[in-house]
């Protein structure tokens, strides 16, 4: 990683050190995959439900889990069908912060895409190509150790890709590379956060170990870079349901592990601990109060790189 990008100003002048992201996906990728496993596609960020919809939540645990795999999917199909992937898949994609590959495989298997997986975690790389292996799409997908700050590819790409990554990024930068990335006329798709209510950032960022910032940053950023915004969708109310369910899966783990006498890792069961489950409920809950009153949005955004005919 560049020492120059290594510690980077937060929107609130506070550090943000970016050597810390690789250990914490490292240290949770146990934990995403017992939850939003077993794969081959596995994801790890919100999902979309219909906006004010409450499927009951005093189900099986499996039927939890059903509907925020489900959820997750949901939310990147909608996205490729709104960027129209679906009339026109790209021949080449570039996924930033990949995590376990869950986008990457959706790429390639949906829309025969070849897709180059970018990941800082050393450990998601053999993740990611057993995935790829499973699924049947290993010619397609391809897992990278690297830093998007550092990437030196030229217009290789006809789209990039950052689910909920970008938050960890310097984003000048991130729109510097993904622009010297792509064909001309490419295009950029992001679903991300973005704060609307300042006094919740430093809860959200220190819980995420992220950055989050403001849709005016990234305008900002991107039409520097050469890119125009195509499209803006505010997904925020379809999203704010995610955080219920993910929250009624914790509190059934919760019980599974005191059935379990309380010990973490035993046959079948969390590899989550009591206090780590706990925190994870009780900030889901506090999540679920942002996203309803748009404290925070999730938005999904198209960005188009000049020069195409």
């Amino acid at each position: 990683m560049d020492s120059n990008l290594a510690i980077q100003p937060t929107t609130d002048g506070k550090a943000f050190d970016q050597a810390q992201v690789p250990l914490y996906y490292s240290r949770k990728t146990a934990d995403i995959l017992h939850k939003y496993g077993p794969g081959p596609r596995v994801h790890f960020h919100v999902g979309l439900f219909a906006p004010g919809a409450a499927p009951n939540t005093t189900v099986a645990q499996r039927v939890l889990k059903r509907r925020i795999v489900e959820s997750q999917e949901a939310i990147v199909a909608h996205a490729a069908r709104n960027w129209g992937a679906y009339a026109t898949p790209p021949g080449r994609l570039l996924d930033i912060g990949c995590g376990v590959g869950g986008g990457s495989l959706y790429w390639a298997q949906e829309h025969g895409t070849k897709v180059t997986g970018l990941t800082v975690t050393g450990e998601h790389v053999p993740v990611i190509e057993d995935f790829a292996r499973r699924a049947g799409v290993s010619g397609r997908v391809s897992a990278v150790l690297g830093d998007i700050h550092d990437f030196r590819t030229k217009r290789r790409y006809d789209a990039a890709y950052a689910n909920e990554s970008s938050g960890y990024m310097d984003r000048e930068r991130l729109f510097q590379v993904v622009a010297k990335s792509l064909k001309p006329g490419g295009w950029f798709g992001i679903q991300e956060h973005f704060i609307r209510r300042p006094e919740w950032a430093e809860f959200i960022d220190g819980y995420y170990k992220t950055r989050l910032g403001t849709l005016t940053e990234y305008i900002t950023a991107a039409e520097a870079a050469g890119f125009e915004l195509e499209q803006d969708e505010d997904v925020t109310d379809g999203v704010a349901e995610f955080w219920v369910q993910s929250m009624a899966w914790n509190t059934a783990e919760l019980d599974r592990l005191e059935r379990d006498g309380g010990q973490a890792g035993a046959p079948g069961r969390t590899a989550w601990s009591r206090e780590r489950l706990q925190e994870s409920t009780i900030t889901h809950g506090k999540l679920f109060r942002i996203w309803r009153d748009h404290a925070m949005e999730t938005r999904l955004l198209l960005f188009r790189l000049g020069g195409g005919s």
